[in-house]
């Protein structure tokens, strides 16, 4: 493979359900992550919406070469997850489609995503930003260098912005360096 160009489109499912919902009162819709099997996220959005049931599918535009020929591919933002907007009382829809394994859950429940976040991921998509998957990285955690002049290096992530700070320990004499680098450089460990 070679070089990419990135261009970004988002896959989502009509807005409310046909005919309403009869439980209007006492509904809490929110929007979830369904994890999905390897490779099932566009089978899984596809059966949300011939459910009728609001989904979103963040996608974006790879141009991929090989040797003899270039091809645009519809890629998946988060490999893994679709997201979808539902009362909690009807998860059991969507835990039944083929491709579904589970919702993301913390403390053994559904964690419910903020609206912010999907809509502005949304906006951006609709408007064609620059985005491309790239690994979480969070504060104080071990995170190893993968490109330029510290490659292979290993060390705590301090901050991230535009450059992350990584600190790396010399353990033999007991010192440290903090450095910067840029964010696209560094992974988990």
């Amino acid at each position: 493979m070679g070089e990419s160009q990135i261009i970004l489109s988002a896959q989502e499912a009509p807005i409310s359900k046909p005919g309403g919902d009869a439980r209007t009162s006492n509904t809490v819709v929110n929007w979830y992550a369904a994890c999905t099997h390897p490779r099932h996220e566009k089978l899984v959005a596809r059966q949300l919406e011939e459910r009728c049931i609001e989904c979103f599918l963040p996608l974006y535009r790879d141009v991929r070469r090989w040797k003899d020929r270039r091809k645009e591919l519809d890629m998946v933002l988060f490999p893994g997850y679709v997201f979808t907007r539902l009362d909690l009382r009807d998860r059991l829809q969507v835990l039944q489609l083929q491709g579904v394994s589970r919702f993301v859950c913390f403390y053994g429940k559904p964690a419910a995503l903020p609206e912010e976040e999907i809509e502005a991921l949304r906006r951006g998509l609709a408007k064609g930003i620059y985005a491309k998957s790239h690994p979480y990285l969070k504060v104080g955690r071990r995170v190893r260098v993968v490109h330029g002049p510290l490659a292979g290096a290993q060390g705590i992530l301090l901050r991230t912005k535009e450059k992350c700070r990584v600190v790396i320990s010399m353990d033999a004499i007991q010192q440290s360096v903090a450095l910067e680098v840029d964010s696209t450089d560094v992974v988990p460990a």
